[in-house]
């Protein structure tokens, strides 16, 4: 067994609690972040005069060596040991000797595995960014495409009010916009770096934080020693982050999920996207929305986990915090392979234009622009509301629409209808006319696009300043 705390014990650990303590078949991800914190502490050791610069290259070879092997599978990280670290280290010793044992000076594990963490969350958030970055491109291209697109716009899952497609894309936009707003305040409050706090209380050598902190792209060092190695809020925070992300797809799954039924019929989803049924020859099914949607709570699990896990622990350091790594790999691979998905369907897709201002004209949903027009030939809202409704329920009695009542039908409510009641409640109307920033109307969804594409321009995805 290759562990890094021997000196205090008379005899071996037990394999079964060896094998319960140790954190190598998981945290063995966290190879490449470890040995990059390792480079930039030796450097700093080197710098400070506590390590020769001899002995400095001679480790910074060892580390280069070791990731190459790994890279290239002449080298594996296996459950002889306990961890990433004892993995890095061990063989670090093996190769060049009494030197590799100075790499551990004025470091714990404590603070290693948080800025391991650390590292590897910081990249984590920087591609997901980049993933929901690529959706929102494929979002306002398709809003560019469907700004007359008309369709019905639901609440309560009726038919409510005429909107536009581009309108009811640029709604997900909006979410996803905030998600990677979400994103950003995470990288730049997390992006500080907790080597050099020790195990708790920092160390007596004359180490040079802020200058290892440079070295790995860090704001700076943190600003306390407990806190460095106790703080697992950022991946609180990140998975928060993709637990609101997972949300907001799986809500548009759900929408495409009944879009693509037989009863709607709005949404054509390539067959690249799509499966079959293997007994229904006819079946066209959306799988991949399906998993978005069931994937969702494997993301929110982490969360929750992690918040349980961390509720009762005292200050600094407890093996409990072990556990914030298995359910935080799986978020993420989850997230970013949904959002890669996602993205693809959405890209692939076709929507059926005559399909969805066909159903537009079902459902009474010009009724409002009934009760605007009274309201703008004089009549008190409460007053129109109640003659639109009165209307709505005639139409009901004899099975017909709005747009088929005669003139004299609306007359019979009120005398302030005229011949021009057709062309108010017209769908391109009732659309066209609601011009008021963030509405459906055509030229407000044109500035909509415009805004979109400015904001994308101006805020690539989230880089490591270096």
């Amino acid at each position: 067994m290759a562990q890094l705390w021997g000196g205090r014990f008379t005899k071996a650990t037990d394999q079964a609690v060896y094998d319960f303590n140790a954190s190598i078949l998981f945290d063995k991800r966290l190879l490449a972040q470890d040995i990059e914190g390792s480079r930039a502490h030796v450097r700093m050791l080197a710098k400070q005069q506590i390590l020769t610069e001899e002995e400095r290259d001679r480790i910074l070879e060892g580390l280069d060596g070791i990731e190459k092997d790994v890279r290239d599978g002449s080298l594996c990280i296996t459950s002889a040991y306990e961890d990433v670290h004892s993995f890095v280290e061990a063989n670090l010793i093996d190769r060049i000797g009494e030197t590799g044992k100075k790499l551990h000076t004025g470091r714990s594990r404590n603070d290693q595995v948080a800025l391991d963490m650390r590292l590897y969350v910081r990249e984590a958030v920087c591609r997901t960014d980049a993933l929901v970055t690529d959706l929102l491109k494929v979002l306002n291209g398709k809003m560019a495409e469907h700004i007359h697109t008309v369709m019905p716009g639901f609440t309560h899952l009726q038919k409510a009010q005429p909107v536009t497609l581009a309108h009811h894309l640029g709604a997900y936009f909006e979410m996803f916009r905030r998600d990677r707003e979400r994103l950003g305040d995470i990288l730049e409050r997390m992006n500080y770096c907790p080597l050099g706090a020790g195990a708790l209380a920092g160390t007596t050598y004359p180490l040079d934080r802020a200058y290892t902190a440079s070295l790995l792209h860090f704001a700076g060092p943190t600003r306390n020693s407990m806190d460095s190695v106790s703080d697992r809020d950022y991946v609180i925070e990140f998975l928060s982050a993709l637990s609101l992300i997972m949300m907001h797809l799986s809500r548009f799954s759900e929408e495409i999920i009944i879009w693509n039924s037989n009863e709607y019929r709005f949404i054509e989803l390539d067959d690249a996207f799509s499966t079959g049924s293997s007994i229904m020859p006819q079946k066209k099914n959306p799988d991949i929305a399906e998993l978005v949607r069931g994937k969702t709570g494997r993301v929110y699990g982490a969360l929750t986990a992690l918040l349980t896990t961390m509720k009762g622990l005292p200050l600094a350091y407890n093996k409990d915090m072990q556990e914030d790594k298995e359910g935080t790999f799986d978020a993420i691979d989850t997230v970013q392979a949904c959002l890669a998905m996602f993205t693809g369907m959405l890209d692939t897709a076709s929507f059926n234009a005559p399909v969805m201002e066909q159903s537009a004209r079902g459902g009474f949903i010009n009724a409002t622009d009934v009760a605007d027009y009274l309201v703008e030939h004089g009549a008190a809202f409460r007053d129109a509301h109640r003659i639109s409704g009165q209307l709505v329920l005639a139409c009901i009695d004899r099975g017909i629409t709005l747009d088929e009542l005669s003139l004299e039908d609306y007359r019979k409510e009120s005398p302030l209808f005229g011949e021009d009641i057709y062309e108010a409640i017209s769908l391109k109307n009732c659309v066209e006319k609601r011009l008021t920033e963030g509405a459906p109307g055509p030229e407000a969804m044109k500035a909509s696009v415009r805004q979109n594409e400015a904001y994308l321009e101006a805020n690539p995805s989230l880089t490591i300043s270096e």
